[in-house]
């Protein structure tokens, strides 16, 4: 039983290699491309509209309310950063049904890139709402005692969000493989059910928990419920 899509290995040259984590992000990161790009093609503001099309709006809409409630009240201007998150880490999961398949949030390295896309978007989404001064100056709030507990804290979420993914997809993955390891025929329907709910829960949380760090970095030039467009 592998532990990680890491340990699976397409090929091989030397020093480079081509394993399951490469090839499965790439393949769901074309997946999703294509995918989108065929949902969207016929887009239309009629009342007629394809079942794809509703069903994009419902999702859309789902995150949008989500990114509002954390308290960011201009959820389009995060939606592509933090819907992209939440999609890519749902569909690795999702496609967990398709046979020969093993999600790429299995590996510590994909959850480690993910949370340095968190790290990364969230100065820029903070310096973009407050500025480059106004910015750097929460770091030293409330007193400039509190600048290296601060830092480390950056530092110290982002390495908690990616090994927190990477941990519960791993375990759900090797509490589903166990279980059909010993009863083969009882439990695959249940066992692959659990799965996906676990996915989609995780997917959930590490999409929360990039929007309320974004908040807390933009929070000071947000405008309230009432002033929001």
């Amino acid at each position: 039983m592998r532990l990680s899509p890491d340990d699976l290995i397409f090929w091989q040259h030397g020093p480079v290699k081509l394993n399951g984590t490469i090839a499965f992000t790439w393949g769901l990161m074309l997946a999703l491309t294509l995918g989108s790009k065929l949902v969207t093609r016929n887009l239309t503001t009629d009342l007629a509209r394809s079942r794809w099309q509703n069903l994009l709006e419902i999702v859309v809409g789902a995150i949008e309310q989500q990114i509002r409630d954390v308290g960011l009240q201009r959820p389009k201007t995060y939606i592509g950063f933090l819907g992209t998150l939440f999609l890519f880490v749902a569909a690795s999961a999702l496609c967990t049904i398709v046979p020969g398949y093993e999600p790429p949030t299995g590996s510590l390295s994909t959850t480690v890139a993910l949370a340095l896309c968190v790290f990364v978007a969230v100065p820029v989404f903070g310096i973009r709402a407050q500025g480059v001064g106004d910015y750097l100056k929460s770091y030293a709030k409330p007193t400039l005692v509190m600048l290296p507990f601060n830092i480390i804290s950056e530092v110290s979420r982002t390495l908690a969000l990616a090994v927190r993914l990477f941990g519960n997809m791993m375990s759900g993955a090797m509490i589903v493989a166990i279980l059909l390891t010993i009863t083969p025929f009882l439990f695959p329907i249940v066992m692959t059910a659990l799965g996906l709910l676990t996915g989609m829960v995780q997917a959930y949380i590490f999409f929360i928990l990039a929007a309320v760090y974004i908040a807390a970095a933009t929070r000071p030039s947000e405008p309230g419920p009432e002033k929001a467009p």
